[in-house]
């Protein structure tokens, strides 16, 4: 990255990849959001796949950051939480949206940096943030990532993290088609979007860049501990293409 790229300057250009194709690719990945929307209803807690750690659903204020095409978030509401996505790509959101009223259910979305979060409507708000699915990376200064959703949840709310491996540095072990480089490594690089290799060469090529940050195991809790939660869990989970090493992991924190 070059020197004095600004935390606007890597949301933008995080923006624009996150919002070429974005709608296609889910129609592509999935099928029609009605399509999304049956799998949901069919089976809420196999899709939202982190049920172990929800304590309940029922009422409780969730915000699901970066929540892409709203599958978890449909997943939640269907099991009776109010949820509310936030994340930077008006795409994402149309999908979401247009699969939620398709399950006859109701999701807030907002379209935003989740470092902008309106703070004047959603501090001490949620009971619950959650995120999943590698967001981390997107960050490039996880203390304030944190420290934002310290402040986004109730006192004693809970926060369930769950993303790739810091393995994932070292090793390509999930097959994302990503560099790999010193696990210490602290360096911002440009990289692919997530799901670029699922596109022809001749779309792949034209899809805008990301600007990523890959953290240690030992930066991602003391961030969190440093943010004022108390730890409460972490679990490893294998990578889905090699049970032998490790793919991800999920923590979670409660706001003390």
């Amino acid at each position: 990255m070059k020197e004095g790229k600004t935390v606007v300057d890597y949301s933008m250009q995080n923006k624009k990849a996150w919002e070429y194709n974005a709608y296609d690719f889910w129609m592509k990945q999935i099928g029609a959001p009605s399509e999304l929307a049956k799998q949901c209803k069919e089976n809420p807690v196999k899709k939202l796949r982190y049920s172990a750690y929800f304590d309940e659903y029922q009422g409780v204020k969730v915000g699901n950051i970066c929540g892409s095409c709203g599958k978890k978030a449909i997943s939640l509401a269907l099991l009776g939480a109010d949820v509310t996505v936030f994340d930077i790509s008006e795409d994402n959101k149309r999908y979401a949206l247009e699969a939620a009223q398709a399950a006859g259910i109701h999701i807030d979305y907002e379209v935003c940096d989740v470092l902008e979060i309106n703070m004047g409507k959603y501090k001490n708000y949620f009971d619950v943030v959650f995120m999943e699915g590698g967001i981390l990376h997107y960050f490039h200064d996880i203390d304030e990532f944190m420290q934002i959703m310290y402040s986004l949840l109730k006192p004693d709310g809970k926060m369930i993290c769950s993303d790739f491996h810091p393995f994932t540095k070292i090793s390509d072990c999930l097959n994302l088609e990503q560099a790999t480089m010193s696990y210490f490594s602290k360096d911002v690089f440009e990289g692919e979007m997530a799901h670029a290799r699922f596109f022809e060469d001749e779309i792949r090529n034209k899809m805008p860049k990301c600007l990523y940050r890959k953290y240690t195991v030992s930066e991602i809790i003391n961030a969190v501990i440093d943010s004022g939660f108390t730890l409460k869990r972490f679990d490893e989970h294998p990578a889905w293409t090699n049970d032998t090493v490790p793919g991800e992991f999920t923590l979670v924190a409660d706001k003390g």
